[in-house]
C-alpha cells in the first residue's frame, strides 16, 4: 500500500567478440545497446527517479569520442534516453556501414555498456546526481565511468580522506566521493605501470602497454577497504577494463553471467535469464566482497577483494524490491504468507466460514497465495475433525458429509486501484478525501456486520495510506472486523544501506512505542535514551551500540501492533481493526538465505549503522523539543 523507494538498479554488458560477429549472428551492430535497454526495462521497478547509460568504444580514432553518456530524469527516463539515441543511430545509417567505420565512429556503439536506474535515498535530486558518473582524462586508461547501487554510512570520513590528499571534489555526495577515490587509485595504478615500463618503452607504446596491463584488483583493493555501507559498484575505464564489486556482507545484490560472446552483470537474476534466455544455474550470484573483472582483452575473472564477512543479505530485497519471477523469491514470498496463517486464524477466532481473504496491492499477491495455502490446510483439518466428530456421534449422513466437504475459503478481489486518479491537492482534508477514492471496492462480497475481512500487504512502514484511504475504503464494505496483515515484521529502525527509510519519526512502529511510553508514565526512558545517544555519538563508530533498542524493550510485539491499529483507524470506522505483523523468526524461517534484518531488529551489519541510528534519534528528540 505504501511505495518504498530503493536505490538502485545496475546493468553492465561487455562484448567479447568483434562487432561484425554480432552483426552477422544477430543482424545488428546495436546488439549490446538493445540488450542494455532490455536489462534496464526489466529492472524498472528498482528506480523511477532517473536513469543513465554509458558506452565505451575500444577502437575510436583519436579526436573522436570514445566514452558516451546519456541521462534523463523521471519515471520515463529509460524511454527518453533510448528515444534520444535511436535517431542519432538512424541518421548514421549503421546497417549499411563498413564495420571499421562503426567501430571507429558510430555513437553509442561500443564494447562496454553500462546502465543505471536511480531512486534517491539522500533527498538530493537533479540530473547532476544521476549515474553513471564520468571522470575524464586525456589518457584512455585514466578515464573512469562509474555507477552503483549503494549507500555509504561514512561519507564524511571518505570525503576528508580524499581532501587530505589534495583533491577538490566538485559535489558533496557519496557517488562523487567514490568516483574520486577510485579515480585516485586508478591514477596510482597507471603511475605504477609507468614507472615499471618507462625505461624500456617510449610513447605511444608505453601508453598502450599501460592500458594492456592495468590490474583493476589493485585499484579496488586500494579504494574499497574504507567503505562502510551496502554496495554494488560498477565501473569501466576508457581503455576497456570493466568491473563490479559487491560489499563484503552482501547487503546489496549482484548477479553475473558470461559465455564466449558476452559478460553481463545485473541487480537481479531473472532479468539476466529472461534477456539472454539462459538457464537459472548459469547465472551466478557475485560472492560478497568479490569483484567480477573483465580486462581489455575480454578475459574474465572473479576476484576476492575484501573477503566475505557475515551474511547480511537484505531481506527486504526478497520481501518487496526484487522481481517475484525469481524462483527462490517466489517460494520465499509464499512462505512469508503461509507463516502468518496461525496468527491470522487466532485473530479471526478460527472462523473461516465468516471470513473473506484478499490482498492490496498487487505486489502482495504471492504472499497472499501462501497465506491461502496455510488457510486451506487449516480448512482441511477442520473438515477432517468435523467428519470424525459426526462419525463418532453416528451422524455422518451423505447430506452431512456433502455439507462438510463443500466448505471453501472465501477469496475475493475487494479493491481495484483506479490508476486515473491523482491526489493533486496538498491540503490535508481535501487530499485525504481524494486519497480515499484511489481504490474502488467490490460491493456485495461481504455479509454486513458478520464477516471478517482479511487483507495482506507486503509491509506497513509509515501507515499513511492505511489511515488516509485503505481502512476507510474497506469499511465501506461493512465487515465486522478488518484484519490488515503485513508479510514483513514491524519496521522499527532506519535503513542506511539504500532503502528510503532513514527518518526515525516516519515509522508507525516507532511512533506507537513512543506513545505507549507516554501513556504508561515512562517518558523518562525517552530522555535517558537521548542522553545515552549523545554520549555514544562522541565515540568512534566501531565502539557504538544501538541505543534506540531500549525504546521498544518494555513492550511486546502484540502491544505495539495493537497501538498501531488504534493509531491508523480513522474516526468513524465501524469495523474493529486488527493488524497482524510477521515475526522476525517467521521472516528468517521463510527467507533463510537473506538474514539482514536491521530495520526490524536494530542489528546493523556495519558500525556506521549504529552511529547513524543514534544520530537519527538525537535529531528526532531535538526536533520535537524545538517544536514545542
Amino acid at each position: 500500500m505504501e511505495q518504498l523507494k530503493h536505490e538502485c538498479g545496475v546493468a553492465m554488458i561487455r562484448l567479447r567478440r568483434p562487432l561484425e560477429y554480432y552483426k552477422a549472428k544477430y543482424g545488428s551492430y546495436a546488439y549490446g545497446l538493445n540488450k542494455l535497454y532490455l536489462l534496464m526495462e526489466k529492472q524498472h521497478n528498482r528506480g523511477q527517479e532517473g536513469a543513465g547509460i554509458g558506452v565505451v568504444k575500444l577502437h575510436a580514432r583519436p579526436g573522436h569520442e570514445y566514452v558516451f553518456r546519456e541521462r534523463a530524469l523521471g519515471s520515463g527516463a529509460i524511454s527518453d534516453i533510448f528515444s534520444e539515441i535511436g535517431p542519432k543511430l538512424e541518421n548514421e545509417h549503421l546497417e549499411g556501414r563498413d564495420v571499421r567505420w562503426v567501430e571507429e565512429y558510430a555513437p553509442f556503439i561500443g564494447e562496454i555498456y553500462m546502465g543505471h536506474l536511480r531512486y534517491s535515498t539522500t533527498g538530493k535530486s537533479g540530473i547532476s546526481y544521476v549515474h553513471p558518473f564520468l571522470r575524464r582524462n586525456n589518457w584512455k586508461s585514466r578515464n573512469l565511468l562509474m555507477c552503483g547501487n549503494f549507500n555509504m554510512t561514512n561519507v564524511d570520513e571518505i570525503f576528508k580522506s580524499i581532501v587530505d590528499k589534495g583533491q577538490h571534489p566538485r559535489l558533496y555526495s557519496d557517488t562523487i566521493v567514490l568516483l574520486e577515490q577510485l579515480g585516485y587509485a586508478l591514477d596510482k595504478e597507471n603511475h605504477r605501470l609507468y614507472r615499471e615500463y618507462r625505461d624500456s618503452l617510449d610513447d605511444p607504446e608505453l601508453s598502450h602497454v599501460i592500458e594492456d596491463n592495468l590490474d583493476i584488483r589493485n585499484v579496488l583493493k586500494s579504494a574499497s577497504p574504507q567503505w562502510d555501507g551496502g554496495y554494488v559498484i560498477c565501473g569501466a575505464t576508457g581503455s576497456g577494463d570493466m568491473f563490479a564489486l559487491r560489499d563484503p556482507h552482501g547487503i546489496r545484490p549482484a548477479f553475473y553471467y558470461w559465455d564466449d560472446e558476452i559478460v553481463v552483470v545485473a541487480s537481479e537474476r531473472p532479468v539476466i535469464q529472461t534477456v539472454f534466455n539462459v538457464r537459472r544455474n548459469d547465472v551466478h550470484e557475485l560472492t560478497p566482497g568479490s569483484a567480477i573483472i573483465c580486462n581489455k582483452r575480454g578475459e574474465v575473472t572473479v576476484n576476492d577483494i575484501l573477503g566475505e564477512k557475515k551474511n547480511e543479505r537484505c531481506s527486504f530485497e526478497r520481501i518487496y524490491f526484487s522481481r517475484g519471477s525469481d524462483a527462490d523469491i517466489y517460494r520465499e514470498r509464499k512462505a512469508l504468507g503461509k507463516q502468518l496463517s496461525e496468527e491470522i486464524l487466532s485473530t479471526i477466532d478460527f472462523d473461516l466460514h465468516n471470513s473473506v481473504f484478499s490482498f492490496i496491492p498487487n505486489t502482495a499477491e504471492v504472499a497472499f497465495i501462501g497465506m491461502i495455502e496455510g488457510m486451506e490446510e487449516q480448512l482441511e483439518r477442520n473438515k477432517a475433525k468435523a467428519i470424525l466428530d459426526a462419525a463418532e456421534k453416528g451422524d455422518l449422513s451423505a447430506e452431512r458429509l456433502e455439507k462438510i466437504m463443500s466448505e471453501r475459503l472465501r477469496i475475493e478481489k475487494v479493491a481495484i486501484k483506479d490508476i486515473k486518479l491523482r491526489t493533486f491537492i496538498a491540503e490535508g482534508t481535501s487530499r485525504n478525501d481524494l486519497a480515499a477514492h484511489v481504490y474502488d471496492v467490490t460491493y456485495g462480497c461481504i455479509n454486513n456486520n458478520i464477516d471478517n475481512l482479511v487483507v495482506i500487504d507486503d509491509s506497513i512502514v509509515r501507515g499513511t495510506t492505511l489511515r488516509q484511504s485503505i481502512i476507510g475504503m474497506l469499511d465501506r464494505l461493512h465487515p465486522r472486523r478488518i484484519v490488515i496483515v503485513s508479510s514483513s515484521p514491524q519496521v522499527r529502525y532506519p535503513d542506511y544501506y539504500g532503502i528510503d527509510m532513514s527518518r526515525m519519526g516516519e515509522f508507525i512502529a516507532f511512533r506507537a512505542a513512543m506513545l505507549l511510553l507516554e501513556e504508561r508514565g515512562m517518558k523518562s526512558l525517552i530522555d535517558d535514551v537521548y542522553e545515552e545517544c549523545c554520549q555514544q555519538i562522541k565515540l568512534p563508530a566501531s565502539s557504538q551500540h544501538n541505543c534506540v533498542k531500549r525504546i521498544y524493550e518494555p513492550f511486546t510485539r502484540q502491544e505495539i501492533s495493537e497501538k498501531i491499529a488504534a493509531m491508523l483507524t480513522p474516526k468513524g470506522t465501524n469495523a474493529e481493526v486488527k493488524i497482524v505483523y510477521q515475526t522476525v523468526d517467521g521472516l528468517h524461517n521463510a527467507i533463510p538465505g537473506h538474514p539482514g534484518d536491521w530495520y526490524f531488529s536494530g542489528n546493523y551489519p556495519t558500525p556506521g549503522g549504529n552511529r547513524l541510528v543514534n544520530q537519527a534519534f538525537i535529531n528526532f528528540y531535538e526536533g520535537k523539543v524545538n517544536a514545542r
